[in-house]
């Protein structure tokens, strides 16, 4: 026999699923700042490259680290929510 919990509410549920989502999406910005990091590094050896890319996507990779790292600051504190209410 299945039954439901009755401490879980849709609430809850969709709380975790948000948690999920932000999880996840810190871990597409740590992907979106490697790649940009490594286009960086193969410009560099590039003269036919702007002076100005380099520092630009080094820019943006750090700008996708600091959002990855909030990403995962709200999962956290969304997911202390949720286990608060067990």
């Amino acid at each position: 026999m299945v039954t439901e919990s009755p401490d879980i509410t849709s609430y809850d549920t969709q709380l975790l699923d948000r948690v999920e989502a932000l999880r996840s999406d810190a871990g597409l910005m740590e992907e979106y700042a490697r790649r940009l990091r490594s286009t960086a590094a193969t410009l560099e050896d590039c003269p036919a490259a702007p002076e100005w890319s380099r520092p630009a996507l080094e820019r943006q990779a750090a700008a996708c680290a600091t959002a990855a790292e909030q990403l995962r600051t709200a999962a956290e504190a969304l997911f202390a929510l949720a286990r608060a209410r067990d």
